[in-house]
């Protein structure tokens, strides 16, 4: 198991999603390389050049989006820094995850650390002390169009940097800035030329949440493919279809690696054997046993295709204007959501196809037309117990959910600022979907591994392989309770998704057959 680094040094290269998950989840702490530091100080004496030049430059000596072409005095610039921040911090609804604002915290540092940014040293050292404090600007739920950055978001974040606003402190306490600042021994930045458009002009929230969805998505197409090999098996199917030479006839990479995770966790299964005969009636299984690793596999593309999206933007410094390495400052488009828009986009609705196959499996173990010898919904006495009916009734519930949030958000622009931003990405609305969207999907596979759990069980005395039994042993430990008479689900729904979350399934399942693809 990967050793978590005890810092994560910005400015030695792009930072990488462990980099990413490590601060934002695990408050690993953020230290700047030399190398940054000294480029950050180079790129702010051009700044510095310009904020007494007798020409206009944008975002050192105008104003901002549609307001460009006022010129302003020296005398009112430092007004205008404040001006910027307090007016672009207008967001509303619903505190954003912690996790999510330390993960967009940590990539405008990354930005700022590049030297394009014209910021001070002393403003990004105040950032990243912010952050190494534990202190969590409260962020909320809309305010971002995806384009100019994730403006409102990350103003939140400048406006505790300036000390102003409210923030959770390192045990989650909500406090006002100043006083938070006080009791971890802070001072607020006071905000010179360009840097209140450098603290906000990002990509960050989306890019955060990206990195986070790609990291709990490889985790779930593990999940789904043990949880498919589970149905599989518990549905006595068969697993002649994973074969390695027929997923070789259509060399797509994604399911190679879901047949070969299905074959490797279908290994050595009694009731897998115990059907493997010449007068099984069984021609072949339906299209939700069968085509599991075109579909997980299609997902697990999708998922590579994105991390590639992602790491392109690990590798940017998003801002607008941008100080060059030769020294011009320049005007760009480089804030624009686009790219991210699309794949987070494409993920939900993987997210959502990969819960519809689940939970179509599931459904089979509870019809006695279609689950081959078991008791009507897994129940133990039906009639008088209901048995898993419900259970598949909150999976489609939520099933339905995650086709709504598989609609695109990037397909929608709304102009803002009198015209001038007139196409937007509504990438940051992308991403908050997606968050849903994957949390649904966590609830969907961890029902259906305690439905096939289920079902396995009352296969017995046959016995299920080791993969599926290890993953079993761990949802009883867990709390997740084996056949009997009906009982409150809810919890025992919840344990499973904790089990899933925590990635304690996978390492149950990887524990007796090794890693999983």
């Amino acid at each position: 198991m990967r050793t978590r680094s005890t810092t994560v040094t910005v400015g030695v290269g792009p930072l990488s999603f462990e980099d990413v998950v490590a601060v934002a989840r695990h408050d690993v702490p953020v230290i700047i390389s030399p190398g940054s530091l000294a480029e950050v100080r180079r790129s702010r004496q051009v700044v510095e050049r310009l904020a007494v030049d007798s020409e206009p430059h944008y975002g050192v000596s105008t104003g901002f989006g549609a307001l460009a072409t006022r010129h302003i005095p020296v005398e009112r610039r430092r007004q205008l820094q404040r001006s910027l921040i307090r007016s672009h911090a207008a967001g509303s609804g619903p505190e954003v995850e912690r996790e999510v604002v330390r993960a967009l915290m940590l990539l405008r540092i990354s930005t700022l650390a590049t030297g394009r940014t014209g910021i001070r040293e002393e403003t990004l050292q105040a950032y990243v002390a912010m952050l190494n404090a534990g202190l969590t600007p409260l962020v909320y739920e809309y305010g971002s169009l995806g384009c100019s950055g994730d403006l409102a978001p990350l103003a939140h974040c400048a406006l505790a940097l300036m000390g102003e606003g409210e923030v959770r402190d390192a045990a989650g306490t909500r406090k006002p800035t100043a006083e938070a600042y006080a009791a971890v021994g802070l001072t607020p930045v006071a905000l010179a030329e360009k840097e209140g458009l450098a603290l906000i002009n990002g990509t960050d929230g989306m890019l955060g949440m990206l990195v986070l969805a790609i990291t709990d998505l490889r985790r779930l197409l593990k999940v789904a493919d043990i949880a498919a090999a589970m149905s599989v098996e518990g549905l006595l199917g068969t697993d002649n279809v994973f074969a390695a030479d027929l997923h070789q006839l259509r060399p797509q990479p994604g399911q190679a690696l879901s047949a070969a995770n299905l074959r490797t966790l279908m290994r050595d299964s009694a009731i897998r054997l115990s059907h493997q005969r010449e007068d099984c009636p069984r021609v072949q299984d339906a299209y939700s046993l069968r085509c599991s690793p075109q579909v997980a596999g299609g997902a697990r593309d999708t998922v590579e295709h994105a991390a590639t999206v992602a790491g392109y933007e690990l590798a940017a410094a998003i801002d607008n204007p941008v100080v060059t390495h030769d020294g011009r400052v320049e005007s760009n488009g480089n804030f624009h959501g686009a790219p991210l828009a699309y794949v987070l986009d494409f993920l939900a609705i993987v997210t959502a196809d990969l819960a519809s196959i689940s939970e179509r499996r599931t459904d089979r173990f509870l019809d006695v037309a279609r689950n081959h010898g078991l008791k009507a919904f897994l129940a133990e006495d039906p009639g008088v117990d209901s048995g898993h009916m419900i259970a598949q009734y909150t999976q489609a519930a939520i099933v339905s959910e995650l086709k709504r949030l598989a609609v695109p958000a990037s397909v929608d622009s709304i102009p803002s600022s009198a015209l001038q931003e007139d196409h937007v990405s509504m990438g940051w609305s992308a991403a908050r979907k997606l968050r849903r969207a994957i949390d649904g999907l966590t609830r969907v596979l961890a029902i259906e591994l305690i439905t096939a759990a289920r079902g396995l069980e009352q296969r017995a005395p046959l016995q299920p392989g080791p993969a599926a039994a290890a993953v079993i042993t761990t949802l009883r430990q867990g709390g997740v309770g084996g056949p009997g008479a009906d009982r409150w689900l809810a919890p025992e729904i919840e344990t499973a998704v904790r089990l899933v979350s925590s990635g304690q399934v996978v390492e149950a399942a990887e524990s007796v057959v090794g890693p999983l693809n």
